[in-house]
Formats: C-alpha cells, structure tokens, sequence
C-alpha cells in the first residue's frame, strides 16, 4: 500500500510538472493560425536568405504567419538571427551579441544584399498583416532580450505570440506579461551525444521531457516532428487538450503525417498546399 501511494504521488507530482497554463488564459489568437513560414518564405540561394526582409516580404504575400527568432545586439538593440554565431550566415567570426548593431548591419546574409534586420524593422514591414511567432534565443540566465523586446512589441498592433527553449524566459513574460501566449520549445535532446554529458543531462532531460513546464506554465509546447512520439508531449496535448506546434515541416508527406498530432505547424523548403 505504501509503494503504491508513492507511485501515485510521483505521477501526480511528473502531470503537475508538465501540465500547461490552466487558468487565465489570454486569447489564442495567434494559434489559429495554422501555418508559420519558419525564419520566412526564405531560399538561401536568393535574395530572400532566412530570417530576411525580404524573406519575410514574401511570406505575407503568401499570406501565412512568420516564425523569426531574436537576439540582442552588444548595444542592446532587438535583431533577427537564427545562430548564436554569425558563421553559417554570414562567415563572419563570432556571436551575434558581440557586435554593434551598426556593425551587424554591416554583414551580408549568404550571398545576398540583405543584411540582418531588427526587430522593429520586421514589425514595420509586417505591419499586422500576417501574425508572428517570435523566438527568443538565450541559452543562460541573461534573459533581458525579453524586455527590451516586449518595449517594442507593446506598441505593435499586429498578433504575435512568443516561443523559447529557455523556460526562464517565459518565466518573464508569465510574471510580467501574462496576456502574451507563450510556448515551450523542445526536441529530443537526448538522442544526441552533446545534450548526454553529465552536466547537460539533467536539464536536457526535463526539457525533453517538458518538465520544466512548471516553470513556464506555457500555452503551446513546439516540439519537433521527428520526436513527436515523446510520451510527455503526447499527454500534454492529449490529456490537458495544450495546444501543440510541430516544427520544422520539410514536405507534404511530413505535413500529413503531422495533422492528427499537432494544431500548429512550423514550415520551410516547401509551401503547403493551403497557401
């Protein structure tokens, strides 16, 4: 009798840890949209790299949403990049934090004219023509791209929700924004050598595992296609009905595998059939 009433606790304990925001929701809006173009319409061998203006141009033409992620620049200021490090994008050395916002500007995207944009640049262009899913990238406690965004996003007309890796980014907006939708990114990190070193796994573990929910009491969890099996994902959306978002969305065939499992679906390299 006692076993089982410590097995009961610690299921109760695990559905509590992964349970979505229950109570005082905000208004879903961005997730009825079904279909995000992630980092853009983009073709990195154009003139519309990723998370580019013009890559960003052409998705409102197709009329879908934009998932774009964000950065703060040495001197503070909200741009939008994908990498930590500007090497893939641009062959520049370093990380994006360690450049001015006149120096990254300075930067070409790939082989293109376009250069790396900030945040209030996408919003004017974008204009509330189309709703936004905006990733935050921090990977330690400095969580003050949270802020120094939101000051700009507070004067945005537009839908737009936000998504993070970082469950203490979200912890800001559930304390400070609470009528802003939030999601909780994952992936299966334990499937990869980096993500089972000892000082990674635990963390690693309860974010595959969408533990550190209650931290983030999120309302969508996006989660990746290829793990969308993960047992806490599965509960989350089949049990406390959380909404669920599946990226990264390469085909058709991807896409329809993915309709019974996910509400919300991050896309690239293809445009679905609705567009």
């Amino acid at each position: 009798m006692k076993e089982l009433i410590i097995i009961a606790a610690l299921i109760a304990v695990y559905l509590y840890m992964i349970m979505p925001r229950l109570f005082h929701r905000p208004d879903m809006l961005p997730m009825r949209e079904r279909f995000y173009a992630h980092r853009g319409l983009f073709d990195n061998d154009s003139d519309a790299p990723e998370n580019s203006l013009e890559a960003f141009a052409r998705a409102i033409k197709a009329g879908c949403g934009i998932e774009f992620d964000i950065h703060l620049s040495k001197d503070g200021i909200p741009v939008v990049f994908h990498d930590f490090r500007l090497k893939r994008v641009t062959g520049e050395e370093g990380c994006v934090e360690d450049y001015t916002l006149a120096q990254l500007q300075t930067f070409r995207l790939f082989h293109s004219q376009q250069t790396i944009p900030t945040l209030q640049q996408v919003l004017d262009l974008v204009h509330g023509q189309v709703p936004l899913l905006i990733e935050y990238k921090t990977e330690n406690l400095d969580v003050d791209v949270c802020p120094k965004s939101e000051e700009l996003l507070s004067r945005y007309q537009g839908v737009y929700c936000i998504e993070s890796f970082n469950p203490l980014a979200l912890l800001w907006y559930r304390r400070n924004k609470p009528g802003i939708v939030r999601g909780q990114l994952s992936d299966g990190f334990l499937h990869f050598r980096e993500f089972r070193k000892l000082h990674k796994f635990p963390f690693s573990f309860l974010l595959e595992n969408l533990m550190a929910n209650c931290i983030s009491r999120p309302d969508f969890v996006a989660y990746n296609i290829r793990y969308k099996n993960n047992i806490s994902r599965r509960l989350y959306r089949n049990l406390f009905r959380g909404k669920s978002a599946a990226w990264t969305i390469k085909n058709g065939e991807q896409l329809k595998k993915a309709a019974r499992s996910f509400d919300v679906f991050i896309f690239d390299s293809f445009v679905p059939d609705r567009l």
